[in-house]
């Protein structure tokens, strides 16, 4: 617990919620350069600036960079809170002593910038950065393999969010899951891949304990595109990251301290999984799994319908006066029953309006769901997504 402790009362507060830009972090890149090496390392297609921090002296080297796709910043949160619990001085002396002096950690902390003010996935070009690894058709993609040439790291991480609908067999949301890509398309286990999965079974032993069920395994399909199967297959131990939802928790903020847990064990400054790190104990991690929506509404009937039936709410994040906001649309109506909901109403077989209307159509915003012979019965209503 000593660890958890120290997060709850120290975490970096000055990044919170999910929309993350150079804005935030300038600021805070400025206050380490007294502690770092902080260098520009280029500009994005826009001219934004690039920045990379260089963390302890060590001979290892390892190479992560964050926001890749620029609207998934818990990552980068984690990152931050993971550079403070680095430069604080009043816990954990030797363990970070230990750290600076094994490891040379690289890290970019804002891969997209001008997806990250944009908040989307890909880059002002609309370029997904992730599926330009052979083409580096982009200044981002340039910059990030000119660093990996520079530094020639001993491991790399690759660190995304993944979306609300990934979940595992437990019938519980896929909070973290890990991935060691591919280095070709026989799946085969490199010695770097090796490595990787290594790394992963000691970081989900560590986090198992904390959210028994939650930890899941990307698949593993070879794409040559996609930077983390590129650097895996030039013989670098790759590690793909993917922050997940948490009960509750759609501003990942939860999540971010499970990320930030993970670093520490990656690094073995917590050393708290206490198991020997096996690459058959990879296979056995649970593979994530299509199985989730944000809401589902059971036992409901639509136009006077004798039958009853379920729909599917899920949120389309936009930003709106600096802010996400999540906006419930209607994705599917029918049966429902191989899914899992963040959020289950039922309807108790009432026949209803949506929006005050029989007739309604996929993706139609959803503003509120109420008893058609009843208008005082509010079935759902927007006015609360985060009530989950």
């Amino acid at each position: 617990m000593r660890f958890e402790t120290w997060y709850k009362h120290n975490f970096e507060d000055r990044l919170s919620g999910r929309y993350i830009t150079l804005d935030h972090i300038d600021p805070i890149l400025k206050s380490y350069s007294r502690d770092f090496e902080v260098s520009s390392i280029g500009i994005s297609e826009e001219g934004k600036n690039i920045s990379m921090l260089r963390i302890g002296t060590g001979s290892k080297k390892a190479l992560a960079w964050s926001q890749m796709h620029g609207n998934e910043s818990t990552t980068t949160k984690a990152c931050f809170d993971f550079l403070k619990f680095i430069t604080q001085n009043e816990q954990f002396s030797e363990e970070i002593s230990a750290f600076l002096n094994s490891y040379s950690f690289y890290l970019i902390p804002m891969l997209n910038p001008d997806g990250a003010k944009r908040y989307t996935r890909e880059n002002s070009n609309m370029v997904d950065l992730n599926r330009d690894a052979q083409d580096l058709s982009q200044n981002e993609s340039k910059i990030l393999r000119q660093a990996f040439h520079d530094i020639e790291p001993d491991l790399c991480l690759n660190l995304h969010d993944q979306r609300t609908i990934y979940g595992l067999r437990t019938g519980l949301p896929a909070t973290v899951s890990f991935l060691a890509p591919s280095a070709d398309e026989q799946r085969s286990i490199t010695a770097s891949r090796e490595v990787a999965m290594n790394h992963i079974v000691r970081m989900y032993n560590r986090l198992e304990k904390l959210i028994p069920g939650q930890i899941g395994r990307y698949d593993d399909a070879f794409n040559i595109n996609c930077v983390g199967d590129t650097f895996q297959m030039l013989g670098v131990p790759t590690i793909l990251f993917e922050a997940g939802h948490f009960q509750n928790d759609y501003l990942r903020e939860q999540t971010r301290m499970y990320i930030f847990f993970a670093l520490l064990e990656l690094f073995s400054i917590s050393q708290e999984s206490n198991r020997q790190a096996v690459t058959s104990a990879y296979e056995k991690i649970p593979e994530n799994m299509v199985n989730f929506k944000d809401i589902i509404i059971s036992n409901i009937r639509l136009e006077d319908s004798e039958n009853s039936t379920s729909l599917a709410i899920q949120y389309r994040e936009i930003v709106r006066n600096g802010e996400i906001q999540f906006i419930p649309q209607l994705d599917f109506i029918g049966d429902l029953s191989t899914f899992n909901a963040h959020k289950h109403i039922d309807a108790q077989h009432k026949t209803v309006l949506v929006n005050s209307q029989e007739n309604i159509k996929i993706g139609e915003k959803i503003i509120t769901i109420q008893d058609k012979y009843d208008r005082n019965n509010v079935i759902y209503s927007n006015n609360d997504p985060f009530s989950l």
